[in-house]
């Protein structure tokens, strides 16, 4: 239902607030007014973004350094990929580590492998074309074991800095790592020889019996008719060599059989199974030499006999004629002039004359002048006088002469004959011919063996034997005596003895021997177990000496206290009360 409507009544008023009488009406309060809105300025950026900004100024700045950090990245190319891995394998100098392995691939053509390594800043002015790398592993040869420090910390590569040549990327690794480093003080030296012989990679190099390098390498030279073999030596046996210094192999041991008999010659034992090479500077009256420039190569001689000899550069060439048997005459055979060496033979060779219808022997040999030092006058003044014609007119001819009676070998001997017949030098195949003599070496032989007979029959061997017997009929007499008997039957007595003694020995005192050495190891124990840190004995000593130490403080305080107050001793320590 809906409430009646209640009739319209009149609102009462709201009292106004009543104003002073004085009051005028604009200064009476205005009505309340609807609240006005307050406008506040936002900023344009938040700081809210700052935090993003900073990380990428950040991380911008760290990957800038990296990049600039960064050292170079290199490849080497290696026949194999034994013992390198990855991400693993470190690149060392001295064992400092200087990279990291960071790819291995495979060649286009499959031969070898190229490793990617990443090497630390700074390493570029040290990839040069000189710069050499190699694989550290366990190698073991005839001359040197190496590497065997990776047996444990694997392999890894190795470096060998040279600032000196081109900037390169690309290398080529080495085989086997080399002999010497860039590093270490020493310098090169280079060999020439026919052959290599027993040298190789590693053999030793000696300065009077003194190891003082190494063989590093060698090649043969552009025409392939000689070796060229590198040496390293040492700082400082390197000021060692000079421009007239001589090298020799040493290898081996050398055996010689020649005219002037049996010759052997050897360094040490490793020169024997390795090899090795030798040098020395002979003495001379000339002016020494300088130290060699970089290009320079020595001549390797044989042995330490041709490495002595005097090098003549006036070579002049002649040739003999035999009809004898020159059977022990060999290339290389000395050529004497009344003892001394002038020269050597360079050929021998047999020849039939067909109208003469005869063998004969053409013999080349090779004089050096120069060997025969000439007094008051020089070479040149000499040679223009023909002194080998003139020589040839008094007499001078050529004879073949035993040098060994054991070894057969034969020289040349040039020597004046004063029933020779005249005789002047000719030409034969533009070689100068000097005249020869039949050989006397069956006279020789024949006056040797009658010298030897000679002094053999010299000797007094009657009386040597008369003596010889004496002694032996002397011998017989002591063996069969009755004195050597006694001694004999004295001395199996002695023995007798001392074996009754022995076994009295092993019977009677080794037994108790045992038990002895038994008590003597319980009273070492005992006394072991007395002083050890856990006995009773220990402890005791150990309180004993605590209290002893207390007690001495105290006596030492009275003491000090007596020295301040000694009324204390009449009063007492507190005085009289």
């Amino acid at each position: 239902m809906k409430a009646p409507e209640q009739p319209n009544k009149p609102q009462p008023n709201k009292q106004q607030p009543s104003r002073p009488p004085n009051q005028p009406p604009e200064a009476q309060p205005p009505e309340a007014q609807p609240p006005e809105a307050v406008v506040v300025s936002r900023r344009p950026v938040s700081l809210v973004w700052l935090i993003p900004i900073v990380a990428l100024l950040i991380g911008g700045w760290l990957a800038y350094r990296a990049y600039t950090e960064r050292g170079p990245s290199i490849h080497i190319e290696f026949k194999t990929a034994a013992g390198l891995e990855a991400g693993k394998t470190k690149v060392k100098f001295k064992e400092v580590e200087v990279g990291k392995v960071t790819a291995i691939d495979l060649d286009e053509d499959l031969q070898k492998v190229v490793v990617t390594a990443e090497l630390v800043a700074g390493a570029e002015r040290y990839l040069t074309q000189e710069t050499r790398f190699w694989v550290a592993r366990p190698r073991v040869t005839a001359s040197r074991v190496s590497g065997l420090d990776t047996l444990l910390s694997g392999a890894y590569i190795a470096v060998d800095p040279v600032t000196g040549g081109g900037p390169a990327r690309e290398f080529v690794g080495l085989e086997m790592p080399p002999l010497f480093t860039a590093s270490e003080p020493g310098k090169k030296f280079i060999l020439r020889s026919k052959t290599l012989g027993s040298l190789n990679i590693g053999s030793p190099v000696y300065y009077r019996h003194i190891e003082v390098g190494e063989v590093v390498g060698f090649k043969l030279d552009r025409d392939g008719k000689a070796v060229d073999i590198e040496l390293f030596i040492a700082a400082p046996h390197d000021r060692l060599v000079l421009t007239d210094t001589r090298f020799w192999n040493a290898s081996g041991i050398d055996f010689k059989l020649d005219a002037d008999g049996l010759t052997v010659d050897t360094q040490s034992m490793l020169s024997v199974l390795a090899g090795g090479v030798a040098f020395d500077t002979p003495p001379t009256l000339e002016k020494q030499g300088v130290p060699p420039a970089a290009d320079h190569a020595f001549h390797l001689y044989a042995g330490r006999k041709e490495a002595y000899e005097k090098i003549y550069q006036d070579k002049k060439k002649y040739l003999l004629f035999f009809e004898e048997s020159v059977r022990g005459l060999g290339v290389g055979a000395p050529v004497l002039f009344q003892g001394i060496k002038l020269g050597r033979v360079l050929d021998v060779r047999l020849e039939f004359d067909v109208e003469r219808f005869k063998s004969q022997i053409p013999v080349l040999i090779e004089l050096e002048p120069q060997r025969v030092r000439l007094v008051g006058g020089d070479y040149e003044e000499v040679e223009k006088t023909a002194p080998m014609q003139r020589l040839v007119k008094e007499g001078l001819r050529a004879q073949l002469k035993s040098g060994s009676l054991i070894t057969g070998q034969l020289y040349v001997a040039l020597d004046f004959f004063d029933g020779a017949p005249a005789a002047e030098i000719g030409r034969r195949n533009g070689y100068p011919v000097i005249p020869s003599v039949a050989s006397a070496q069956l006279g020789e032989l024949t006056s040797q063996a009658a010298e030897f007979m000679n002094t053999l029959n010299a000797l007094p061997l009657r009386e040597i034997g008369n003596d010889l017997r004496a002694t032996i009929k002397g011998a017989k007499d002591i063996a069969t005596s009755e004195a050597l008997d006694r001694s004999i039957t004295a001395l199996e007595s002695a023995l007798r003895q001392v074996g009754e003694t022995a076994r009295g020995l092993d019977r009677d005192v080794v037994p108790h021997l045992g038990t002895a050495l038994e008590q003597a190891r319980v009273v070492l124990t005992s006394a072991d177990d007395l002083v050890a840190p856990d006995s009773a004995l220990y402890l005791e000593l150990r309180r004993m000496l605590k209290e002893l130490s207390a007690a001495a403080r105290s006596i030492r305080g009275m003491a000090d206290y007596l020295e301040r107050h000694p009324e204390a001793l009449l009063k007492g320590k507190g005085g009289l009360r």
